[in-house]
């Protein structure tokens, strides 16, 4: 039987006449996986979480499955620094690079099997994607749709006359049908994201039964984390914007009813790259909705701050971040497989400073991705550059040492802030863009998704003057004095501290003790002197404080006073 939530969120979403209908065959879902998915005894996130955003072949040796590779070069450099991996879409897949999926619930054979998945799993945390958006042209589901088969009735959407579409928020700047040829002759199917990814027909309740199958198949696979792929979009009402409707967060809150009932330690995670206020709507009351959402803001703001030398726009966005209860946390990222979203900077910077943000960009060989209004212009979406490359785009005439320091500063701002950091593999190594993958695969996110050669990739790190080398070694001393105090964990809030315009200063300040740490961040080139009066925070009660980072010890007491040099980082703890 299922539980009251259960039931009376299928009656909102589908009424309750067919509530009833699809919660008795939900049971029989539920039945199938109880006593089948591992049980987890890390049921809270503390500061030792921090999570790999990888794909699955990012690493890659001859006559090896990459899976295998990945999981030994892991086990190799990660195991003391980063607990959990977050691999992009493993399944067999048509196009996106994994985001147009064939079969659920199979690992690619090019990648591996779903032994591989579980050798992972034995050291770190895993996070699977769901792509439940929409299905490749190619899978199974969708040729059974063209050619009528009963089992796959109404899985997609096809529209049929002249609905009014709108006011549909566009992701991208291509058409939102697509036609396609069937035994029934042409059809209109809605793709939001490309010709290519299906999106999935939610008011049909058998396909929201079938997704639920595959996220608890998924969790009895050993998945902990569960990232759901362009959430905002799943529910289609014509004559609405078709984004974060009301149906979108009542299936998510199902999702996370069902999790809770037969695997609680299982969270999700809503990637829904919208201005800020949509995006932590997610969170729902704080207890019903998603676990984790991605904090989208933040990097586009910490390349702002870094590339003008002001950090008073962040500074100010995050004094007002708040969680609505300490069942939830935030993602925090600064690079990942897509590009950096201008979305999420939309109320928080004025239009001018993004345009001028793109067009450094631009100047510096990145690339911008466009999206399509309402009123048929086009407007930028997304940065496409690699991270380091972005934040070095300015013409500034500093060196190599500046550009890694200030690669590093923005990594310290990540990681003093509240919720779980997420780091992307060719971050944590060093990576450049490769515009070379643009012009072969004529995608601009290419930029970013080099697959490398393992024996390369060892030849750099063990190079102690190499770029990789230098920044995975500063990396790591970043996340081992985060993981090793306990005023990083998530549930403890932050507070911003007044500062100098150029200084990003962040107290993380454990509630009922008398442990603090302060994060000071020089986002500048110009060395800063920063005086800062701390009576009421508990490093007023220290007569000698200490840089986390370096170890190196600096007078306390009611006022700290000190000199950041340019890009500098502080940590300091009583």
């Amino acid at each position: 039987m299922t539980s009251e939530p259960i039931r009376t969120l299928l009656s909102e979403i589908y009424g309750r006449a067919m509530a009833e209908s699809v919660s008795r065959e939900l049971v029989t879902i539920l039945d199938r996986y109880k006593g089948k998915i591992p049980e987890s005894t890390a049921l809270s996130l503390t500061e030792q979480d921090s999570i790999l955003i990888t794909y699955p072949d990012q690493v890659q040796e001859p006559g090896k499955p990459s899976l295998a590779s990945l999981a030994d070069f892991c086990g190799a450099y990660l195991e003391d620094l980063i607990n959990g991996i977050h691999i992009l879409p493993f399944y067999p897949w048509s196009s996106d690079d994994g985001f147009a999926v064939i079969d659920y619930e199979s690992v690619a054979p090019e990648y591996g099997q779903w032994s591989d998945i579980r050798r992972l799993g034995a050291r770190f945390k895993l996070m699977f994607d769901a792509v439940i958006n929409h299905t490749s042209a190619e899978s199974p589901w969708f040729r059974g749709f063209l050619q009528g088969e009963q089992s796959f009735k109404d899985h997609f959407i096809e529209v049929k006359g002249n609905p009014d579409l709108s006011k549909v928020v566009r992701p991208r700047a291509l058409p939102l049908l697509t036609t396609f040829d069937s035994p029934a002759g042409s059809r209109h199917i809605w793709t939001t994201f490309s010709p290519d990814q299906i999106d999935l027909n939610y008011h049909n309740p058998a396909v929201l039964l079938k997704i639920m199958d595959i996220l608890l198949f998924y969790a009895s696979q050993g998945a902990e984390f569960v990232r759901l792929d362009a959430i905002a979009y799943l529910w289609k009402e014509p004559g609405t914007s078709c984004i974060n409707l009301p149906q979108t967060h009542r299936i998510v809150q199902l999702m996370r009813a069902v999790l809770d009932e037969v695997a609680p330690h299982v969270r999700l995670i809503t990637e829904t790259n919208v201005p800020s206020l949509e995006n932590l709507s997610y969170f729902g009351d704080g207890t019903n909705e998603a676990q984790l959402v991605y904090n989208f803001p933040l990097p586009p703001l910490v390349l702002h701050a870094l590339q003008t030398g002001n950090a008073r726009v962040l500074s100010k966005w995050a004094a007002t971040l708040q969680l609505p209860s300490e069942r939830v946390a935030f993602l925090n990222f600064l690079a990942s497989h897509d590009g950096i979203g201008l979305n999420p900077l939309r109320g928080l910077l004025p239009e001018s400073e993004i345009d001028a943000l793109v067009q450094r960009i631009a100047a510096a060989g990145g690339y911008i991705s466009k999206k399509t209004n309402a009123n048929g212009t086009e407007s930028p979406y997304e940065l496409n550059v690699n991270y380091f490359d972005a934040l070095n785009a300015s013409d500034s005439g500093e060196g190599p040492d500046a550009q890694l320091k200030r690669f590093l500063t923005a990594h310290a701002i990540l990681l003093a802030f509240m919720g779980i950091p997420g780091i992307y593999f060719h971050s944590l190594f060093g990576s450049r863009g490769w515009p070379e993958g643009v012009r072969q695969t004529k995608k601009f996110r290419a930029i970013n998704r080099e697959k490398l050669m393992r024996e390369d990739l060892e030849r750099e790190l063990a190079d102690p003057g190499s770029q990789r080398a230098r920044i995975f070694q500063g990396l790591a001393r970043l996340l081992r004095a985060r993981a090793g105090n306990p005023c990083f964990s998530p549930e403890v809030s932050q507070r911003v501290i007044e500062a100098p315009d150029s200084v990003f200063a962040l107290l993380r300040e454990k509630p009922g003790t008398r442990k603090g740490v302060l994060c000071l961040h020089n986002v500048s080139q110009q060395k800063q002197d920063v005086r800062l009066r701390l009576s009421d925070t508990a490093l007023a009660a220290s007569s000698e404080l200490r840089d986390l980072i370096t170890g190196t010890p600096i007078s306390g007491g009611d006022v700290v006073s000190l000199v950041l040099a340019p890009y500098e980082s502080v940590w300091l703890e009583n």
